[in-house]
C-alpha cells in the first residue's frame, strides 16, 4: 500500500469527504452507528484528554466533545492536510477551542502520556506499522482506559462473496485488498490485558477495544 496515493486520494476527496461517507449506508453499513460505539466503548468523562488517528474532517469530534466537556481535551491526528483544513474549519465554526490538531504519519507521532483514550474509525490500518502504533498507545493511557478500534476486514463467512464489491467501492480511498488482510485486532489483544471484540456488517467490520489494566 503506497502511503503518497492514500494522502492524494483523501486530498482529493476531502471538501466533499462528509458525503462520500453517507455513501456507505446505500451498501447496508450504518457508519454513524459505529462510530458512536467506538466512542462509547472509551467510557469517557469530562475533563479527558483524548487522541484520534485519523480524524479526517472531524465528524467524530461531535460524539467526544458531548463526553468530555470543554474542560477536556481532544488532539486530532491526520496525515492528510486538507482534511485537516476542514477539521479545523469545523472547530473553529463550533467554536470547539479544545480541540488540537496534528499533522503527523501514525507511525511517527509521538503520543502525549497521561491519555484517557485513544480511537481510531477506519484509518489505522493504513499503516503497516499498526502494532508498534498500538503498543505505544498503550504506554501513553493511564491506567484502566481503553485504545479503540473500528476498522474493516475480511469476511470470513457467506457475506465474503461480496468481497470484490466492496473494494470496488473503496478503491477511491486506497482501502485495497491489503488494507482488508491487515488485523490491527490482533495487535489489541497482544499489548492489552482487557480485550472485547465484535464484527458486524457480515463480518467486513469489527471493534476491538483494548483497556489498560
Amino acid at each position: 500500500m503506497n502511503e503518497n496515493k492514500v494522502i492524494t486520494a483523501y486530498r482529493k476527496y476531502a471538501e466533499n469527504y462528509d458525503l462520500a461517507v453517507k455513501f456507505y449506508r446505500l451498501l447496508g453499513l450504518k457508519i454513524g452507528k459505529y462510530r458512536k460505539m467506538t466512542v462509547d466503548s472509551l467510557e469517557l468523562s469530562k475533563g479527558d484528554t483524548v487522541v484520534e488517528l485519523g480524524c479526517g474532517t472531524g465528524l467524530n469530534f461531535p460524539l467526544v466533545l458531548d463526553k468530555i466537556g470543554p474542560e477536556g481535551k481532544l488532539i486530532g491526528v491526520d496525515i492528510t492536510d486538507k482534511m485537516l483544513v476542514q477539521a479545523r474549519k469545523r472547530a473553529t465554526e463550533n467554536g470547539w477551542n479544545n480541540v488540537e490538531l496534528v499533522q503527523s504519519d501514525f507511525a511517527e507521532y509521538q503520543f502525549p502520556n497521561g491519555l484517557d483514550g485513544i480511537y481510531e474509525t477506519g484509518a489505522l490500518q493504513y499503516s503497516k506499522e499498526f502494532d508498534k502504533i498500538i503498543k505505544r498507545g498503550h504506554e501513553a493511557l493511564k491506567p484502566g482506559k481503553s485504545f479503540a478500534v473500528f476498522d474493516f476486514k475480511m469476511s470470513q463467512g457467506p457475506a465474503r462473496i461480496f468481497a470484490p464489491l466492496l473494494i470496488f467501492f473503496t478503491k477511491p480511498f486506497e482501502a485495497n485488498e491489503e488494507y482488508l488482510q491487515r488485523h490491527a485486532w490482533e495487535s489489541i489483544e497482544k499489548h492489552f490485558e482487557k480485550t472485547t471484540f465484535i464484527e458486524g456488517w457480515g463480518g467486513f467490520v469489527y471493534l476491538s477495544v483494548g483497556t489498560k489494566l
